[in-house]
């Protein structure tokens, strides 16, 4: 092996799918390259020794905003260790601004954009061609790269340095790739292994690229939107399919853009439907045509989960940031998911956006929780790089964190406290509310007011009666500060709060109960048939 690609998942579940698809791409290179994956959890010193037990030429290491810090560890790590590796960088966090990153000082390559291509050609050109590898001796960056003779380190002279240095002046450290087309791609589903299908995330796509320009998002940049042609694409899930996969999670920004692909993947997946059968997609949320929504209704109840990028009902807000959404549809749309479909909803909110304050705020998530959706994201606003939000940064006196993921300190109307506070807000629904382990307790904490004040007031007094602490809680213990909390702090009356949180342990058949709700809880309660991931099986079971 002469190349290795790596990246740090989030965790081990989520397969890197843009490492799949640089392998799938790698031409004559493919049989001397292979994936080494990691996690964030993972020790970076650890991670660096297995990398260079393979003795890698060239390591091409994607990296994210998730994984940018210990990334940047590791890579300068990597050249400590062995000066003559040869470092590769690619993905959306070192995409932009380059020359503002530590991680790109220490490599000795960046390619900037979607490098499907790209990387395999620089690899051609490092390693002499498409001959065998090792016709050319690895290129000695420490006497090619400038930072190293700036800072005084004498450049090597030998034959073989000389000859890399022609090879490396040849070649920006930093190389823009063309967004390729579909027709120029190997798709990367055979690069799938078996244990990935057993134990991963199965990430597809049937297309990329966005044709709207909200300015917090990077796929603004990715303008036009290209399609995967279906005579490749549907083969390729049917393999898939054959395989034993049954959960995809397309990675499309806009899945319902073009209705008749759409129409296709799904009529497709409807004439294979097995119970197990589980649907991730991105939708435009103001799209939703007549022909999509019948194909939409026939799915069984919790088979698709549409996640729903609402982000804000402000129009004003909206219309700063360049997002065109006609709230209305929206509405109309939700009520049908909800009333007609079985379509478990992700929706996303984003708190922080240039203009708008916390009463907006407030009253856009209490018309999101009118609309029911099964799940709702709460997302601080995150200045990704390059993206075209950096444009508001003085007039609303945008503050964002230094470090990944670069969230958002305060602006003009939303002060450091308070924002903290909506954090805490976001991280609490989550474990309430999206969880699906308190269906039927939730709404009690606003009984009869509005949603975002209630889990305010609640959120406030978790963090303060909890010790200040935002995780760490066992489901038991969250039970009973629910109960605490909704016993002395609210009208609803103790007997209630007991019975609707029995109710709740008892739909999710849970065997740990907490010791005050023993009495009330079914001893052997009833177990459903898991035909869905859990968490949406909790949303589903009411």
């Amino acid at each position: 092996m002469s190349i290795l690609l790596t990246t740090l998942n989030a965790r081990y579940a989520h397969a890197s799918f843009g490492l799949r698809y640089l392998l799938a791409n790698m031409g004559e290179l493919r049989e001397q390259t292979r994936i080494i994956e990691f996690d964030i959890n993972q020790r970076v010193l650890d991670i660096a020794e297995q990398i260079l037990q393979s003795r890698p030429r060239i390591v091409g290491i994607g990296v994210y905003i998730w994984n940018v810090a210990p990334c940047t560890e590791l890579v300068a790590l990597l050249k400590r260790i062995r000066p003559e590796l040869i470092v590769v960088l690619g993905g959306p966090e070192v995409s932009h601004e380059t020359e503002q990153q530590e991680i790109v000082r220490h490599a000795d390559y960046v390619i900037t954009g979607e490098g499907d291509l790209a990387f395999a050609g620089l690899c051609r050109e490092l390693l002499g061609g498409s001959g065998p590898l090792g016709t050319v001796p690895p290129v000695p960056l420490l006497a090619v790269l400038p930072r190293y003779e700036d800072a005084g380190i004498p450049p090597v002279r030998t034959p073989a340095a000389l000859e890399a240095v022609a090879v490396s002046r040849a070649l920006n450290k930093v190389i823009p790739a063309e967004f390729p087309e579909f027709a120029q791609l190997e798709l990367p589903y055979d690069c799938y292994t078996d244990e990935d299908i057993r134990n991963r995330v199965i990430y597809v796509e049937a297309s990329r690229g966005c044709p709207f320009r909200c300015e917090f998002c990077l796929s603004s940049l990715e303008v036009p939107v290209r399609n995967v042609p279906l005579d490749r694409f549907l083969p390729a899930l049917q393999r898939l399919f054959d395989r034993g996969v049954r959960h995809f999670k397309f990675v499309d920004r806009t899945f319902n853009l073009n209705l008749n692909i759409s129409s296709a993947i799904l009529e497709f997946f409807l004439a294979r439907y097995v119970p197990q059968l589980f649907l991730h997609f991105e939708m435009i949320p103001d799209r939703l045509p007549e022909a999509l929504r019948a194909i939409i209704a026939r799915f069984p109840a919790g088979s698709l989960q549409f996640e729903v990028g609402i982000q804000t009902f402000d129009e004003t807000v909206a219309q700063r940031i360049s997002r065109r959404q006609d709230n209305a549809k929206v509405e109309e749309n939700f009520r049908f998911l909800r009333q007609q479909t079985g379509v478990h909803i992700h929706a996303d909110l984003i708190a922080g956006l240039p203009g708008e304050d916390l009463a907006s705020f407030a009253a856009g998530f209490d018309r999101l929780v009118a609309l029911g959706p099964q799940e709702i994201q709460l997302g601080i606003l995150k200045r990704l790089r390059g993206a075209p939000i950096a444009r508001h940064d003085a007039e609303w006196e945008m503050v964002y964190s230094p470090h990944p993921p670069y969230e958002i300190l305060r602006t003009k109307l939303i002060d450091f406290d308070t924002m903290q506070r909506l954090r805490r807000f976001a991280r609490y629904w989550d474990l309430i509310a999206n969880s699906g382990n308190f269906l039927a307790t939730l709404p009690l904490i606003w009984r009869g007011g509005s949603p975002f004040a209630g889990f305010m007031r609640f959120s406030d007094w978790l963090y303060a009666r909890a010790g200040k602490r935002t995780h760490g809680f066992a489901l038991n213990a969250l039970a009973e500060l629910l109960a605490e909390y909704l016993a002395t702090e609210t009208n609803v009356p103790r007997e209630e709060v007991i019975v609707t949180l029995a109710s709740d342990y008892t739909r999710t058949g849970r065997r740990d109960v907490p010791e005050f709700l023993q009495g009330l809880v079914l001893t052997e309660p009833a177990r459903r048939r898991q035909t869905v991931a859990a968490r949406q099986q909790r949303h589903n079971s009411v």
